[in-house]
């Protein structure tokens, strides 16, 4: 991986906007001073502006095309600058959402504001920046989307629509091949049911039924919202049942112990999607196994690094989105690129148990994961993209084999902790460690199982965080002491926009062992 060298650019108008907001957002973003104070009452800051205001205006967030999962067919040449130049495009939606935040008052007086002053200028710097792909690609003998041009412009999302946006997906992951199995089972790991749950159609998702009415809310001002959370007792079973397995299938399990992020190795980069670009995830991750994943890492640096894992041959890279309580406390980063100054602010929760086992196909043998082999599952932007790529799971203990939630938030009872797990793509495409979108190299199994044609099946990471967080409420609408994962800022902390990031990195042929060991039906660790 040597093309992780390469440093975002920061054209001037860019570096405006973000000085702006950087002196406007001081103490680490936050929106209200007084979080649980009335509605009616008058608590200005840069991302909200003033509450009464900000429940007025009509555009919750901004939704642009993602671009990346365009790209199908970047050649290996052109990448490194391509993905440079997706994350600017990342870069100046957060400046353009920065804008929408700062600027409620002018949107309130001028109702042509928000597209004449942030979507009309973001549709020209991102024309820029697709005229840019355009050319890198080309340069390398690849070929363009014919309908690059048409993903500059952008689009404001109103207020009342924010809570129903669900896209073009029906659920499920990767054109909805998923296999649904794992639910309940193997510690509680839940199937790969993408969107498809119960957990929005229950008398419980209607907690606050106004809450996409309440602005975009949140301690800074960009969610969560009463209606992102739900009493997981008031909702419906919805955990599928476990695909049959045959006379063939890997019945075994490996699992890999590395402890919970207790050093608190944090960063905001994302070396899969933007490798040589600092802040390129735009919010803070968890790292456990490898120590050295940055940005700036490589394929040498992995090989070279310790790992919080107790079997040191595994070297491969776990890392996800933080949890914060949003209480009104702060954390470390209140201040800083992807923590407060883009709108994630809270109470960093560590959580009380990471179990990561590799779970075997119920139709058939797997081979082993190849080195330097890049998952990501889940996606980030399904607030703007929909839910067709969308894998988050939401439970709580007691209820994880009955209820698993992908578009809210549960409320677990008392005695309950909270629950997010994660079942990786299991079908590999017997060539590529890696893909231009970094996700066709990688597919999910059917409902039965089987792989799409042309795939092999690999060991399945299965992924179970367990917190102990603070209960939240639901009182006038509104919710209290309410907690979210990290993300974009414009993507509003949806609970659907829970993913996951894998690197698999192994020594002394730990790969095969694993592979072996799920194929003889052991249970191995």
């Amino acid at each position: 991986m040597g093309r992780n060298t390469r440093k975002r650019r920061m054209p001037l108008a860019t570096k405006a906007i973000a000085g702006a907001a950087a002196l406007a957002l001081g103490g680490g973003g936050l929106v209200w001073a007084n979080y649980y104070a009335s509605a009616h009452e008058s608590k200005n800051d840069a991302w909200g502006g003033n509450r009464t205001k900000a429940v007025n205006a009509q555009v919750a967030t901004i939704k642009c095309p993602d671009v990346g999962q365009q790209l199908t067919a970047v050649p290996e040449q052109a990448r490194g600058e391509v993905d440079g130049e997706l994350a600017t495009l990342d870069q100046q939606i957060t400046e353009a959402y920065q804008r929408l935040a700062t600027t409620r008052d002018a949107q309130t007086r001028d109702a042509s504001f928000v597209q004449n002053a942030i979507l009309g200028p973001l549709k020209d710097r991102r024309k820029v920046i697709l005229d840019r792909i355009k050319l890198e690609i080309n340069r390398a003998g690849g070929k363009t989307p014919g309908n690059l041009d048409d993903l500059a412009p952008c689009t404001g999302t109103p207020v009342e629509q924010n809570q129903t946006d669900a896209g073009d997906g029906e659920g499920g992951q990767d054109n909805g091949q998923n296999d649904g199995q794992d639910t309940g089972q193997d510690n509680g790991q839940q199937g790969d049911n993408g969107g498809q749950n119960d957990g929005g159609q229950n008398d419980g998702g209607q907690q606050g039924g106004d809450g996409g009415q309440q602005g975009t809310g949140g301690q800074a001002g960009n969610g969560p919202v009463a209606a992102d959370f739900v009493d997981i007792t008031t909702v419906q079973p919805n955990v599928p049942a476990k695909p049959r397995k045959s006379r063939n299938a890997s019945n075994g399990t490996f699992t890999t112990r590395c402890g919970v992020n207790a050093n608190g190795n944090h960063n905001t980069d994302n070396v899969i999607v933007a490798p040589g670009v600092a802040n390129g995830a735009h919010h803070l991750h968890d790292y456990v196994g490898n120590q050295k994943i940055d940005a700036f890492s490589s394929n040498d640096t992995f090989l070279q690094s310790a790992t919080s894992c107790q079997n040191k041959n595994d070297l491969s890279a776990y890392y996800w989105p933080v949890i914060r309580v949003q209480d009104g406390s702060q954390d470390f980063d209140q201040d800083a690129d992807g923590g407060g100054k883009e709108g994630n602010v809270g109470r960093i929760l560590k959580p009380l148990q990471a179990e990561i086992k590799y779970v075997g196909s119920p139709t058939g043998k797997v081979v082993a994961m190849p080195q330097f082999l890049r998952i990501i599952t889940g996606d980030a932007k399904t607030t703007t993209n929909g839910l067709a790529n969308a894998n988050a799971h939401w439970s709580c203990t007691g209820f994880e084999n009955k209820v698993q939630l992908t578009e809210q938030y549960p409320i677990c009872p008392e005695g309950s902790k909270m629950v997010r797990t994660f079942a990786f793509q299991s079908c590999w495409d017997g060539q590529n460690t890696d893909s231009a979108n970094h996700r066709t190299h990688i597919a999910f199994a059917d409902q039965r199982g089987n792989c799409p044609s042309g795939f092999k099946a690999i060991p399945k990471l299965t992924m179970r965080l367990v917190y102990d967080v603070p209960r939240p409420s639901i009182e006038n609408g509104a919710v209290k002491n309410a907690y979210a994962v990290d993300g974009f800022p414009e993507q509003l902390h949806k609970a659907a926009t829970d993913h996951d990031d894998f690197i698999n990195i192994t020594t002394g042929g730990l790969a095969n062992k694993i592979a072996s060991c799920v194929n003889s039906g052991r249970n191995c660790k």
